[in-house]
């Protein structure tokens, strides 16, 4: 019997991406600051901070499912895009690299 090892950083990268595409779904249709995404985050996960956030906003954006607004002060602005909000409503296949739960209902 092989036995893979859990790996938890990848467990909570992929997690902490499913909740921040929930969070931009909350905030439709105007999207969120990165300040009240990042406390929406931090009742899931105490220890996060701007830096892991935005690592795993950019991740999202690379695969086209959020846009960022960077303000010329620094702070971040996320919304869903389409296939963002598709991901969340379950209407499209998720690849890889986002834990979102296997559809229930």
């Amino acid at each position: 019997m092989i036995q893979t090892a859990l790996d938890p950083a990848r467990a909570r990268r992929e997690s902490m991406r499913w909740a921040l595409l929930l969070t931009l779904n909350n905030a439709r249709p105007v999207g969120a600051h990165e300040a009240l995404i990042l406390s929406t985050i931090q009742s899931i996960y105490p220890d996060a901070t701007q830096m892991e956030q935005r690592r795993e906003l950019d991740y999202l954006k690379d695969r086209q499912l959020v846009t960022i607004k960077v303000d010329p002060a620094g702070p971040w602005y996320a919304d869903l895009t389409r296939l963002g909000v598709d991901i969340v409503e379950y209407t499209v296949d998720c690849q890889p690299g986002i834990a979102r739960p296997a559809k229930y209902f």
